[in-house]
């Protein structure tokens, strides 16, 4: 920037900033606050040598990683953004298995709401498929009242984590 103000670097460190400064293209004197805080987290003297060891097409997107990394770093010190990442991959987690519970009950609701053929006697069905057709299709299916008798092991294949529904009336909630 030589002959004008001063990029936030040159700024901030009360140097002449010269015609050929490292950072005046990623650190312009109207953003001080984001070399100041790149500045306390890595040191001007580690900045500059990381930018001079990079291409110059790869310099802008280190500053910003920098930037970003030097953010973490003030509102973390132990984890930085290691703690930010391991947080939101908690939360995809936690939100993933709210999903499967909700699924697991939008299932149960529907298999209540509809009557229901059970594995064997659909096999039957098919052995007598000869017989009065609509009359066997009926007394196949379950009632709601009936659906409360299916034996576990048929929810198994939605409901593999004890947090998910167990029994289609029972619920057991992963915030309680």
């Amino acid at each position: 920037m030589g002959g004008t103000s001063p990029c936030a670097s040159c700024k901030l460190l009360r140097r002449r900033c010269a015609k050929d400064c490292i950072f005046a293209p990623y650190f312009p004197s109207d953003d001080p606050h984001k070399f100041a805080l790149v500045h306390k987290v890595f040191g001007a003297s580690n900045v500059s040598k990381m930018l001079q060891e990079l291409p110059i097409h790869q310099r802008g997107d280190a500053v910003s990683s920098l930037v970003y990394e030097a953010n973490a770093r003030v509102r973390d010190p132990v984890y930085g953004c290691v703690g930010a990442i391991s947080f939101l991959q908690n939360q995809v987690s936690q939100l993933q298995m709210q999903l499967a519970v909700a699924q697991a009950e939008i299932l149960c609701i529907q298999m209540q709401q509809e009557p229901v053929a059970l594995p064997n006697q659909i096999d039957h069905q098919h052995n007598h498929h000869h017989q009065d057709h609509d009359h066997d299709q009926k007394s196949l299916l379950l009632s709601n009242s009936d659906f409360n008798n299916i034996p576990h092991q048929y929810f198994s294949s939605f409901a593999s984590s004890s947090n998910v529904i167990q029994d289609p009336l029972k619920r057991e909630s992963l915030w309680t």
